[in-house]
């Protein structure tokens, strides 16, 4: 269970519940309640699983998401597991010929975000393994969440389809990326990761021009005078191009610097 802190408490804010609808396994269920766990979402309806509940298949496969499948609530018909909420979304991968808004995942998230910020309850449901929900399960939804898949090949499993969604949900308000571990904290964001050292500055990579273009020099590297100029901005286009940092700045100099004293060492030795 890489990625998996149990030791931190769970935060669970406002957030729209699951519901899936005859369950047929409870692998499945519990690789659903894993994906919710992933993405903030923390209640899950089951309407007549085909197992039975409670089901220790479901608990071992949540992965420790324990807390999910003890809290599950247990429903005969679907209109009871739905009957708190006031907008639900319908997921599916076909077309059902019924007139009805059909959005994506990514618009979902944010639909879901807007609705949960106005203290509304929302619900999400998910098909049967083998054939999804039927077209009167999803008249009873408001809206329908499509995804763009492949359709050659357009099928999801439950837990598949629960993080799709789950991560459209949740990316919204994600403060980081990723897990903190005891030595380094979750990732801000994306973009550079420059621990233990900072972006080089000006005065810094200028000073590498320099050293490096003496070295150069005294190396014979620029055959001809003409030619210099624009050898030279290729050089600074290419380390400027790079984002380097103070440190990988320190090490360039560090390197020119050894092939310096390697080169006059063999000098030293053929006089």
């Amino acid at each position: 269970m890489a990625g998996t802190d149990k030791t931190r408490n769970q935060v669970l804010g406002p957030a729209p519940f699951v519901v899936l609808v005859n369950p047929q396994l409870g692998e499945n269920i519990g690789t659903a309640a894993r994906a919710m766990a992933n993405f903030g979402l923390h209640e899950l309806r089951l309407v007549s699983p085909r197992d039975g509940w409670p089901n220790d298949k479901a608990l071992t496969s949540s992965s420790g998401a324990n807390w999910i499948i003890e809290r599950a609530a247990v429903h005969q018909s679907l209109t009871a597991a739905v009957e708190d909420a006031s907008y639900v979304y319908a997921t599916t991968a076909r077309p059902r010929g019924m007139t009805k808004e059909v959005i994506t995942p990514e618009q979902a998230g944010r639909d879901m975000r807007a609705r949960i910020a106005r203290s509304e309850r929302v619900g999400l449901l998910f098909g049967r393994e083998r054939w999804g929900l039927n077209n009167d399960e999803v008249s009873l939804a408001d809206i329908i969440v499509t995804a763009p898949v492949n359709p050659a090949f357009a099928s999801l499993n439950i837990a598949q389809a629960v993080l799709l969604v789950g991560y459209e949900w949740y990316k919204l308000e994600a403060a980081s990326l990723g897990q903190e571990t005891p030595e380094l904290a979750a990732l801000d964001g994306p973009g550079l990761q420059t621990p233990d050292t900072r972006p080089a500055t000006k005065e810094e990579l200028f000073g590498f021009f320099d050293h490096l273009e003496r070295e150069l020099d005294a190396a014979g590297f620029f055959k001809t005078a003409d030619k210099k100029p624009g050898m030279l901005r290729n050089i600074r286009n290419l380390y400027a191009r790079a984002a380097l940092t103070e440190q990988e700045v320190r090490s360039l100099r560090g390197m020119v610097a050894s092939l310096t004293r390697a080169h006059e060492r063999r000098k030293e030795n053929e006089k």
